[in-house]
């Protein structure tokens, strides 16, 4: 199986997977924005019948579980891993949520950039000719993250104009070494940037640069110009750190007209107060997984570069007055005709 490296941070997959079924799972808030119709369920209430919000977290990590594997027509079972992430200590939403399942896991942390990875870890895997079939997963739930990162929601804290809303969602895909879907061609992993930006609220901005690094990256490395891609779509900059993104392509003179933002595509910013727009593991997640995987699909798009983007910082972090170092993971999505022909 031919393996490229057309730089030091992207690989060219040789047998690049299919990615044959895929789910989302949203909150109640989410279920209210635009792409409500495209989710496979929305909880009537965020707490999808648990105790906790933790264990609703867990709760959709196994409804998006269970509903990609419907659609790929596999079973647990069938699977050589699952590799899942979300923002929790320890990333209990997947731990927990895989009891039982007997499947090869690997737990993963990359912030809000965790579907990106999950993603480009069974790519590469399964391309690699380690396994048949993977599921990449990732979640967050607003309730849990408020708790842990900034404060209860009993508390009542105002927030700032360039804080994000942690979407509560889950989203899973079932990747396939022979299948027919759309595929991940090339996989660009990202660097540890950071340009000292510390406040925890205005985390759009501390991963800007990321993004710019990655994707700046990927074109370099694979000779492809930005045109060649119907979407670059990062994974939740919300609107400043969009902004500032495209000052820095700007700078460069490259204009980025295809540039769009999971963050900005989840909720109606003009009926929903989310003030820079969406965030979270499961941002990136449910837009990939209801919008952009069914695009491809359907032929509405034949190539993207998804883009996660994530905020690598924690409590203990912030308190201690560090900066905020961020990541973007970038994975090159191929669409296909229907009928199984390769568009």
């Amino acid at each position: 199986m031919e393996q490229k490296r057309p730089g030091r941070q992207t690989v060219a997959l040789g047998q690049p997977p299919a990615l044959t079924g895929w789910a989302s799972v949203a909150g109640k808030k989410e279920g209210e924005g635009p792409l409500a119709a495209q989710f496979q369920y929305v909880g009537a209430d965020d707490s999808f019948g648990e105790k906790s919000w933790e264990k609703a977290e867990s709760a959709m990590q196994r409804l998006a579980f269970s509903y990609a594997l419907d659609k790929a027509g596999v079973t647990a079972s069938e699977l050589d891993y699952v590799l899942s992430g979300d923002l929790l200590n320890q990333c209990i939403g997947s731990s927990f949520a895989m009891r039982g399942q007997e499947v090869p896991f690997y737990g993963l942390y990359g912030a809000c950039s965790t579907m990106a990875e999950s993603l480009s870890l069974g790519a590469m895997l399964l391309s690699g000719g380690f396994g048949r079939r993977a599921v990449a997963m990732s979640s967050s739930h607003f309730c849990s993250a408020e708790r842990q990162y900034r404060t209860p929601l009993e508390y009542g804290s105002q927030r700032t104009p360039t804080a994000q809303w942690t979407v509560t969602g889950a989203g899973a895909v079932v990747l396939e070494a022979e299948g027919t879907g759309p595929r991940v061609t090339h996989v660009t992993t990202g660097k540890i940037v950071d340009k000292g930006v510390k406040d925890p609220a205005n985390m759009g901005a501390a991963m800007a640069p990321a993004a710019y690094d990655t994707i700046r990256t990927h074109l370099a490395e694979t000779g492809r110009k930005p045109s060649f891609y119907d979407l670059i779509v990062t994974g939740d900059l919300g609107e400043l750190g969009r902004d500032i993104l495209l000052d820095f392509f700007h700078r460069d003179g490259v204009e980025l007209k295809n540039l769009s933002d999971c963050g900005l595509l989840v909720y109606d910013r003009e009926r929903q107060d989310v003030h820079c727009g969406g965030s979270g593991c499961g941002c990136s997640a449910v837009v990939l997984t209801s919008l952009l995987l069914p695009g491809l699909e359907q032929g509405r798009w034949k190539h993207i570069l998804f883009c996660g983007t994530g905020a690598l910082l924690s409590p203990t972090s912030t308190q201690q007055g560090e900066s905020i170092p961020g990541i973007c993971h970038a994975a090159a999505l191929e669409g296909t005709a229907r009928g199984g022909e390769r568009g």
